[in-house]
C-alpha cells in the first residue's frame, strides 16, 4: 500500500515538475506588403484627356497625332525626362473598293461592310483583281511542323483562307490551343504575297478570330497605314481582306463543298488547295499621303546610362471611322489611352525615387492597330542598341474594372521577367496564372512582339477579369464606344503600375539580366544579339 501511495505521489511530483509546453513557433511572416506609387486620379486624367473628342480618335498623321503627342512628350518634359520624338515614315491610304463580284455556279454580288472588307497594301492610285478562288486551308507554311497549305501553286489567284492557325489537339503543333504567329490576319497576308497570290480573304469566325464580325468593319473602314516601302509594296498581294462565314458558306456549297467538312480537311496534313470554281473581281482605288508619324520618347537616366528597360504603349487609336449609333470617332480610352496614361505615371514615380542602376526608356508608340507599325519601326531603327536592352515591359489595355487577386501572363512561361512579376505579385496578395484563352493569340498583337522578334525579353499581361473583358470585347473594343468613364474603379490598374515599376525597377538594379526561357522561339535571336 505504501509501495502504491510512493509511486502515486512520483507521478503526481514529475507530472507536476514536468516544463510547460513550448508556446507554437511563429510562422515565417510572408514577403512585406509592395508599397503603392502609382496614382489613379493621375492616370484618369490622362486617359480623359487623350481619348476626348479634341482628339479625334488619334488616328496616325491628323490633327489627334499632333494633339496626343505633344501632351506626352509636354507631360514627360515636365517630370525631367530627356524627351525626343522618333519620326516613322508612314503611307496612309484611303482605300474606296467596288462590290466584290462573284461569278461562277452561284453568281453574287457582296456588299462592303456588311459581307467583306478590302484593301491594298500596294501603293498605287488603282489597282484592278479579277481571279480565280482557291481554298487554302490555313495558309500556313511551317517547316518546323513540316505543315505546308500551298502543296500546289496558287501564283495569280486569290486564295480564301481560316482565320487563326490549325486546331489541332496534338499540343506539340502549333502551341497546341494558343495561337502562333501563323494564326494572325498579317501572317495570312504576308504568306499569301510569298506564294505569289493575286489576294488574301480570310473567314471571319468570332470564336477564332477574338472578336466580332463589326471590329472588322470598323477597324478597316478608314485610312489604313504601312511602312514607306522602296519597291511601293511591288510584292505584295493586290487584295487583302475578310469575308463574313455567311459567305464562306455559300462560296463552299456553291462549289460542291460542306464548310464543316473543309474544316476538318484543312487539319489534314496532305491537305492541298482546293478550286472553288468561282472567280472574283474588284477594283481598289486609293487616295494616298506620306506622313511622318512619331513615336514619342522620354528617357530617366541611369547610372550605367547606356544600358536599358524599355516601357512601351501605343498612343494610337482608329481616328474617325464608320458611324456607329451616330457616333464616328472611336476615342479608344480603353485601348490605349489606359496605358499611356498608366506609363506615364510610372513615368512620374521613377523620378520621385532614387535613380536606378540603369536607364529607363517610356515609349509611347505609333501605328499598333495598323500591324504593330510604330514598334516594329523602332525595333528595326533602335535609339538604343537592342543588345543592350534588358527588358521591354508593354502596356495595352489597362485593368479599369477594379481590383484583381490575379494578373495574367501573355504568353505564360516565356521569360524570366515572369519569375519577377510572380515575386511582385506575391507582395501584393496576387497570383500570376496562365492565360484563359491562349486561342486568341494576344500575344502577336501587341508592341512587345516587335521587340521579341529582335530577341528582347518582353513582358504583357492582362489582369480585367475574365467577364468584364469578354463584354469589352463584345461591346466597346475598336468602336466608338470606348469612351472614358469616370466611374471607373482605377484600384486593378493601380495594382498592375505598381508591380510594373516594381519589375522595372529590380531589372534596372539587378546583377542578371532577364533571358527567354529554354524552348521559347525568340531565344536564339536574343542569343545571336548578345554575341552568344
Amino acid at each position: 500500500m505504501r509501495t502504491l501511495i510512493l509511486s502515486t505521489c512520483l507521478l503526481v511530483v514529475f507530472s507536476c515538475s514536468k516544463p510547460a509546453d513550448k508556446p507554437a513557433e511563429a510562422k515565417p511572416a510572408g514577403p512585406p506588403p509592395l508599397p503603392s506609387v502609382i496614382d489613379a486620379n493621375n492616370m484618369k486624367a490622362h486617359i480623359q484627356k487623350l481619348s476626348s473628342d479634341e482628339m479625334e480618335g488619334r488616328a496616325p498623321g491628323g490633327k489627334g497625332e499632333e494633339l496626343a503627342t505633344a501632351y506626352i512628350g509636354d507631360y514627360f518634359k515636365s517630370i525631367g525626362l530627356k524627351t525626343q520624338m522618333q519620326a516613322v515614315p508612314l503611307v496612309g491610304v484611303v482605300s474606296t473598293a467596288t462590290p466584290l463580284k462573284i461569278t461562277g455556279e452561284k453568281p453574287r454580288t457582296l456588299k462592303y461592310g456588311d459581307e467583306f472588307v478590302a484593301w491594298t497594301k500596294q501603293q498605287k492610285d488603282s489597282v484592278s483583281v479579277d481571279a480565280d478562288l482557291v481554298f487554302a486551308g490555313y495558309g500556313v507554311v511551317a517547316p518546323e511542323y513540316n505543315w505546308n497549305d500551298f502543296k500546289d501553286s496558287v501564283k495569280g489567284k486569290i486564295i480564301v483562307v481560316f482565320v487563326n492557325d490549325p486546331q489541332l489537339d496534338d499540343p506539340k503543333m502549333f502551341g497546341g490551343k494558343a495561337m502562333t504567329y501563323y494564326g494572325r490576319w498579317t501572317y495570312k497576308f504576308e504568306e499569301a504575297a510569298r506564294q505569289g497570290a493575286a489576294g488574301a480573304l480570310i473567314v471571319h469566325e468570332t470564336e477564332f478570330a477574338g472578336y466580332p464580325w463589326e471590329v472588322v468593319r470598323g477597324s478597316w473602314s478608314g485610312e489604313q497605314f504601312d511602312m514607306v516601302r522602296p519597291d511601293k509594296g511591288a510584292t505584295l498581294s493586290p487584295l487583302n481582306g475578310w469575308i463574313t462565314h455567311e459567305v464562306a458558306v455559300d462560296l463552299f456549297k456553291s462549289a460542291g463543298l460542306e464548310f464543316a467538312d473543309m474544316k476538318k480537311k484543312a487539319l489534314e496534313k496532305d491537305f492541298k488547295p482546293i478550286s472553288l470554281k468561282s472567280r472574283a473581281s474588284i477594283q481598289i482605288k486609293n487616295k494616298m499621303r506620306t506622313v511622318n508619324s512619331k513615336n514619342v520618347i522620354g528617357v530617366l537616366e541611369g547610372q550605367i546610362p547606356d544600358e536599358y528597360v524599355v516601357f512601351t504603349a501605343h498612343w494610337d487609336h482608329l481616328g474617325i471611322g464608320e458611324p456607329q449609333n451616330g457616333d464616328k470617332i472611336y476615342n479608344g480610352a480603353v485601348d490605349n489611352a489606359s496605358g499611356v496614361a498608366m506609363m506615364m505615371d510610372i513615368a512620374r514615380a521613377f523620378t520621385k525615387a532614387p535613380k536606378p542602376k540603369r536607364s529607363i526608356v517610356f515609349m509611347a508608340v505609333t501605328a499598333e492597330e495598323q500591324g504593330l507599325l510604330g514598334s516594329q519601326y523602332y525595333a528595326e531603327n533602335p535609339v538604343f542598341p537592342l543588345s543592350k536592352t534588358l527588358a521591354e515591359i508593354n502596356i495595352d489595355e489597362a485593368n479599369v474594372f477594379g481590383p484583381n487577386k490575379q494578373i495574367t501572363a501573355i504568353g505564360y512561361g516565356y521569360t524570366t521577367l515572369e519569375d519577377t512579376l510572380r515575386e511582385v505579385a506575391a507582395q501584393q496578395g496576387r497570383t500570376v496564372i496562365p492565360e484563359e484563352e491562349p486561342e486568341k493569340g494576344f500575344y502577336y498583337r501587341s508592341d512587345q512582339f516587335s521587340f521579341a522578334k529582335q530577341g528582347v525579353p518582353g513582358l504583357y499581361t492582362k489582369s480585367m477579369p475574365l467577364e468584364a473583358s469578354r463584354k469589352y470585347e463584345a461591346e466597346r473594343y475598336h468602336k466608338p464606344s470606348d469612351q472614358f468613364d469616370p466611374s471607373w474603379n482605377m484600384q486593378g490598374a493601380v495594382q498592375d503600375g505598381d508591380a510594373f515599376y516594381e519589375v522595372a525597377m529590380r531589372v534596372a538594379n539587378g546583377d542578371k539580366w532577364p533571358e527567354w526561357k529554354p524552348g521559347t522561339e525568340f531565344k536564339a535571336s536574343r542569343e545571336k544579339s548578345l554575341g552568344k
